[in-house]
């Protein structure tokens, strides 16, 4: 440990993540991670960590933090006000915090989730092999809980970086959700696919780092909403006997029992998730094959973004 960072304030569901905990779904132990991927590297890229760094995310509102050394930070996510020792900090940017001094993170306005990356990267210890917080079952992060005023998180050693700022878009900001349809799509009439594909959808206040709930007309499956339980991935739309969908998230649970009417593509998962509570939404159905494609074009843009970070001085 070459430092530590103290929470003197906390927003909600301030947790430490990091790229989540891959292979362990057979176990029951779902990834966490960011609920925001994109976001999430930006903060990291901005300060000169590792891309799969930890650092904080939170939820509409940040907090006040102290740092023990003069680092970098950098916010994320969506735009915000935050001062570093008592001078602006511009969202998408870096900037440094000397030992002793303060950065306080206000409210995001037009997006959820909020990313704060400190260079060095946040060093709890590993759980599975990563740092990510599942909240549900208390593992990872600090005790497996969101972080509270008077936590004292330990520090990796300092990247060396100079402060950055994004000059360029990470994704596009606007558009329709695009989905690939199914697994079980088949469980739905004609109609009813059609419903998905053509109605509007609202982000319901129901959602927190497992899953979304969605407002809007009712998805009835023909069959019935009981399946034999099978595997779920962050961004599967699960539709119970409700009939009102819900997208799963990074803390999802690995099996659900309700069909699967579609699956958000990766690219698109966190717009979806920065979506504020009553905004609309659509979804736009993609071949497996124009969905892949996406994916690949959505890397490249994304880094093409983080390889173009402009320094803003030291």
């Amino acid at each position: 440990m070459t430092g530590t960072l103290e929470i003197r304030a906390a927003g909600p569901m301030l947790t430490v993540q990091d790229r989540g905990r891959p292979g362990f779904l057979r176990f029951g132990v779902s990834a966490s991670g960011p609920m925001d991927g994109e976001a999430f590297a930006a903060a990291n890229a901005l300060v000169g960590n590792a891309p799969g760094a930890a650092l904080l995310e939170f939820a509409l509102t940040g907090g006040r933090f102290r740092a023990s050394r003069d680092t970098l930070v950098a916010v994320t996510g969506g735009e915000m006000r935050a001062e570093a020792g008592g001078r602006p900090l511009a969202p998408w940017s870096s900037a440094r915090l000397r030992a002793g001094e303060e950065l306080t993170v206000g409210a995001l306005r037009g997006a959820v989730w909020g990313y704060l990356a400190v260079s060095g990267g946040i060093e709890t210890p590993p759980v599975m092999s990563a740092r990510a917080t599942h909240l549900r079952s208390a593992i990872g992060g600090l005790e497996g809980r969101a972080l509270r005023p008077g936590d004292v998180l330990p520090l990796g050693p300092e990247p060396g970086a100079l402060p950055r700022h994004l000059t360029r878009p990470l994704r596009p900001r606007h558009g329709p959700i695009r989905v690939v349809l199914g697994p079980q799509d088949d469980a739905f009439a004609p109609e009813i696919l059609a419903r998905f594909l053509g109605a509007p959808y609202a982000v319901s206040a129901q959602r927190d780092r497992m899953a979304m709930l969605l407002e809007g007309p009712a998805l009835p499956a023909a069959r019935g909403h009981d399946i034999t339980s099978d595997g779920t991935l962050m961004g599967s739309v699960q539709v119970p006997p409700s009939g009102r969908p819900i997208v799963l998230m990074a803390d999802r649970q690995t099996t659900g029992g309700f069909p699967k009417i579609a699956t958000v593509i990766t690219p698109d998962l966190g717009r979806l998730a920065q979506l504020p509570t009553g905004a609309m939404l659509r979804f736009h159905a993609l071949s497996v094959g124009a969905a892949e494609a996406a994916a690949r074009a959505a890397a490249r843009q994304s880094a093409e973004a983080l390889a173009d970070l402009a320094t803003t001085g030291a």
